[in-house]
């Protein structure tokens, strides 16, 4: 094959994970939303002129959020077949225009509902279409190493919170809330759509020149249309794992502060005493986010995907455990946070380079589009679950035992039927 960006394929490939670690990294900053919206509620309810006089609810408040996930998870299945059609490059940058968009047109909303659409579906959409471009390049580039690859891509969405929540504290404080939105409007914009430009596929047949594939009877030419995929027991234990493991993590980012709050609490710990190192805890839990992408990524190309999905919900089980036993221990939940965080990250690594070993790369990018609504499924699941032990126990902290119960549920899936779908 003719040499990439003056460099042999072989090479070249790492620039295309680069680019798209990039390119998560501006889809991820809907991470930075808990940061994002302290300000934005205080703009909000501000008297006139520094304000807008409304009564605002945290429900309401939380509703962008929520919306701008589910529009992401139901939006991206869509595209798999105009990433095929039209290539990676096209969709990322008409992405990008949705995902500037949506920052920036939230920069005129005078209300939460007006967010929800401003920010949540049409940054929703950006988010959607972006997602899978480069994660289906770096699948199809690195056959050979495909956990790693696909888990570097997508540490950018991981570790984007790390960096975009303190930058935004930043210029919120500085320039306002309104100007914030408008920067990373124009910021994001202009990133995806330089990045994408290094996105491209191989050619059908093209391999590393040192790598053989290790073929067997189970794995030999497996590529799979997304109707006959669905026929499968390996699709619907996938989903069902891929659901338990982002019910777990994305409720674990959803409720991040306020559990910290009520351990605190528990402790004999003031909120003002405790508030402003539960902010920066936020930094290595997106961290851990981040590197639990290559790190899952890399344990599944050693391991495959059933016995690190087991690996997983065991870490699950054991944060639990350790935040519900000790609920008045600051060190057990930054311990059991980072490990709920970090298993959040594993699942955007596990779950694509599955897909891809059960179904074949020739339509990766529809499989997985279908795959991932299991995380828009797990975002609404794990934050209905959190609120309602907020509700009828009067603490989150008693959601945990629940959440043991939902993971020993997906080790038993994944032992049944999370291979691939010859070995049925």
């Amino acid at each position: 094959m003719e040499r990439l960006f003056g460099l042999p394929p072989e090479k070249a490939r790492w620039l295309m994970v680069f680019a798209g670690l990039v390119i998560e990294f501006c889809l991820g900053a809907i991470y930075s939303y808990s940061v994002i919206a302290v300000p934005l509620k205080r703009f909000f309810e501000a008297p006139p002129p520094d304000g807008l006089g409304l009564k605002i609810s945290a429900t309401e408040m939380q509703l962008p959020f929520i919306v701008f996930l589910l529009v992401f998870a139901l939006v991206m299945p869509l595209m798999g077949r105009f990433i095929e059609k039209y290539g990676p490059r096209k969709v990322s940058v008409i992405g990008a225009i949705f995902v500037g968009l949506g920052w920036f047109l939230a920069s005129l909303a005078t209300s939460p509902m007006m967010l929800i659409f401003l920010y949540g579906v049409i940054g929703g959409i950006g988010v959607g279409m972006a997602y899978n471009c480069p994660i289906t390049v770096s699948a199809r580039w690195f056959p050979d190493r495909r956990g790693l690859a696909v888990g570097l891509t997508v540490l950018g969405f991981g570790i984007s919170a790390a960096i975009v929540s303190p930058f935004a504290d930043f210029l919120a404080a500085r320039l306002g809330v309104s100007t914030m939105f408008k920067i990373f409007g124009i910021m994001f914009f202009l990133l995806i759509i330089a990045f994408s430009m290094f996105l491209r596929f191989p050619q059908s047949d093209w391999k590393p020149p040192y790598w053989k594939p290790v073929q067997s009877k189970a794995t030999a030419n497996i590529e799979l249309e997304r109707s006959k995929m669905v026929k499968t027991l390996s699709f619907y234990a996938l989903w069902v794992c891929y659901s338990i493991g982002t019910l777990a993590g994305l409720m674990a980012i959803g409720v991040a502060k306020p559990v910290g709050l009520e351990v605190a609490e528990n402790a004999g710990i003031s909120e003002s005493e405790i508030s402003s190192l539960l902010t920066i805890l936020a930094v290595p839990f997106a961290f851990c986010n981040g590197f639990g992408r290559p790190f899952f990524g890399w344990i599944t190309d050693r391991l495959a995907p059933m016995k690190t999905a087991v690996l997983s919900f065991i870490l699950i089980c054991l944060a639990s455990a350790l935040i519900y036993t000790n609920p008045a221990s600051i060190i057990a939940y930054a311990v059991a946070f980072a490990i709920l965080w970090l298993n959040l990250g594993g699942w955007l690594a596990i779950a694509p380079a599955a897909t891809a070993s059960f179904f074949g790369i020739k339509n990766y990018a529809r499989n997985y589009g279908l795959v991932f609504t299991a995380y828009g499924a797990g975002a609404v699941a794990g934050n209905l679950l959190a609120g309602q032990a907020r509700d009828i126990f009067g603490a989150y902290i008693a959601v945990f035992p629940y959440v043991i119960v939902i993971a020993v549920i997906g080790i038993i899936i994944a032992l049944i039927g999370l291979k691939s779908p010859k070995s049925e």
